[in-house]
């Protein structure tokens, strides 16, 4: 049985995976590799109920099949630093704005809870817009 995992695991398991430089990715192969990250050799269903480890995998199966862009090659060292501090400057605002929502959302949460909202209510889905509808039927 797997242990629980938690917040450092899993993010260094998501690294591991980003940093994957084999030409084939499975679920077998990084349950060897995370072993020693862990202590305990994890089971795939363990590794991919984490949604951050699930995308990682997914995104990086995309990669090495060429679903995903290539990674561009700039013409000259200063290119490619430009493009690094431009990168890093938009994670940064990225980063940022990922608070603010973070903090909206808390924000929200206390209300929906203090005026007594239920999940349910705050998941209902959209209502659906009938578009056959003419003008004339609305007067």
């Amino acid at each position: 049985m797997a242990k629980n995992l938690n917040r450092q695991e899993i993010q260094a398991i998501v690294n591991l995976i980003r940093g994957w430089d084999e030409p084939k990715i499975t679920w077998a192969a990084i349950c060897e590799e995370v072993q020693p990250l862990v202590g305990k050799k994890p089971t795939r269903q363990s590794l991919s109920a984490h949604e951050a480890i699930k995308a990682a995998y997914q995104a990086k199966k995309d990669t090495l099949k060429g679903k995903s862009p290539t990674k561009p090659r700039p013409a000259s060292l200063n290119a490619a630093a430009s493009r690094i501090a431009n990168l890093e400057a938009e994670l940064a605002e990225l980063k940022e704005q990922n608070r603010q929502y973070k903090q909206m959302f808390v924000l929200w949460q206390y209300n929906a809870y203090k005026h007594g909202m239920t999940e349910s209510k705050l998941n209902a889905s959209m209502p659906k817009i009938d578009r056959e509808r003419s003008d004339n039927e609305k007067r």
